[in-house]
């Protein structure tokens, strides 16, 4: 009964044009990258944003972090996993983000899934309420639905109604939870705009920074650094598998909740610490990012949106039935509207060597089927030059 009750709903999915699959590839993440069954394809789809993942430095840091300390970590951080290499990546995860988190600790976890979920099941108690933008990604989500709290959720960038709700609620504990940067539109959310509800309401502000740690700030502090930010009401989470190249996430805050964490966070008790090979390559990472070089790739990545940009908005201005989200990161969708549609573009985009997967429900709202077209600093102008020909030879046969 079960494996017909499953194929009974993976039929469901087929006739929907949603069932996802996965690509196998052959040789590290970069722009160009051998796939199983189709051979070298031009990417557009990682979130490696800094073109760091294979990057011969980090390469060599994580070798020589093997060797020092050997493959794995054996346990989790607080039985006998925790090494000199994961202190010393917190410490300086710590120091990049006191100027806007003053006094900040930070504290490692495996993913940021996992850094989600503690973050809203150990702060998310009792006696709380917690405050979630409706477009939030799916790990503060189910982080709420594992939470004790109360949650409510406000419609996606609405400060009005989030102010309205604030001020209705008689929670001691109010924390406010959102996406800096939201990885499936692209847009950066209003962080000073936040910061000054949750003043006005002594509330705590959770901010999800994945997408937006190494790429945004003249340092790549993330969004925080863009804005210009400081406060102590921030709970700042990064990743540090996409602008930073390897693997893993942190929470920086107030040394108390770190400390509240290290007690009560399953995700973090319960689980082996990363490698410390990974945290020795991670803090390598950093200082590529703060670099001279790690400002020139942002530089470059800027340069390449904007291109993007510009190449997408004339395609939309002469064709019906496409809409190009608002967006100043690396995160570009192209809205198709159906999912057939969506996937009638990523086989047609395949076949002549580009690499785009379509995104679609439940990952996004029904009738928002996509194009996620990332981009890196390891991507060229001429990269970007041959995506926006073939996208627009796909319109044309269409019209045709």
């Amino acid at each position: 009964m079960l494996i017909e009750h499953i194929n009974r709903q993976l039929r469901d999915i087929d006739a929907a044009d949603l069932r996802r699959k996965r690509r196998v590839g052959l040789t590290p993440c970069e722009p160009h990258q051998q796939w199983a069954g189709h051979g070298p394809m031009l990417t557009f789809c990682s979130n490696d944003y800094l073109g760091l993942a294979n990057h011969p430095q980090l390469v060599q840091a994580l070798a020589q972090g093997a060797h020092r300390w050997g493959a794995g970590s054996g346990a989790s951080h607080l039985v006998s996993g925790h090494t000199q290499a994961h202190a010393d990546l917190e410490a300086r995860l710590g120091h990049w983000l006191a100027p806007h988190i003053p006094g900040a600790q930070a504290l490692l976890f495996c993913s940021g899934y996992m850094a989600n979920i503690a973050l809203m099941t150990t702060l998310g108690d009792a006696q709380a309420t917690l405050f979630s933008d409706q477009l939030n990604h799916a790990s503060l989500i189910d982080g709420t639905r594992l939470a004790r709290a109360q949650v409510q959720r406000y419609a996606h960038g609405q400060l009005d109604e989030l102010n309205s709700q604030l001020a209705a609620c008689a929670s001691p504990v109010k924390l406010i939870v959102t996406d800096a940067v939201f990885s499936m539109d692209g847009d950066v959310a209003d962080v000073p705009g936040l910061l000054d509800v949750a003043e006005r309401h002594d509330a705590w502000l959770v901010l999800d920074d994945a997408h937006g740690f190494g790429v945004l700030g003249s340092h790549g502090r993330g969004t925080l650094e863009h804005f210009g930010l400081s406060s102590e009401r921030l709970i700042y989470m990064g990743t540090l598998g996409k602008a930073a190249g390897v693997s893993g996430a942190f929470v920086a805050a107030h040394p108390a909740i770190i400390q509240w964490l290290v007690q009560r966070a399953r995700t973090y008790i319960y689980t082996t610490a990363m490698p410390p090979a990974l945290a020795h390559a991670l803090s390598h990472a950093l200082a590529l990012i703060e670099s001279e070089a790690g400002a020139a790739r942002r530089q470059h990545l800027h340069g390449l949106i904007g291109q993007l940009r510009s190449g997408l908005a004339g395609l939309v201005e002469r064709h019906a039935g496409l809409t190009l989200l608002p967006s100043c990161t690396p995160i570009q969708p192209l809205i198709l509207g159906e999912n057939s549609r969506a996937l009638a573009w990523q086989a047609a985009l395949e076949a002549g060597g580009i690499r785009v997967p379509a995104i679609r429900p439940p990952t996004v709202p029904q009738g928002t089927a996509r194009l996620r077209l990332t981009l890196s600093a390891s991507h060229s102008r001429a990269d970007v030059d041959h995506l926006l020909n073939a996208l627009q030879a796909i319109l044309m046969k269409e019209a045709a």
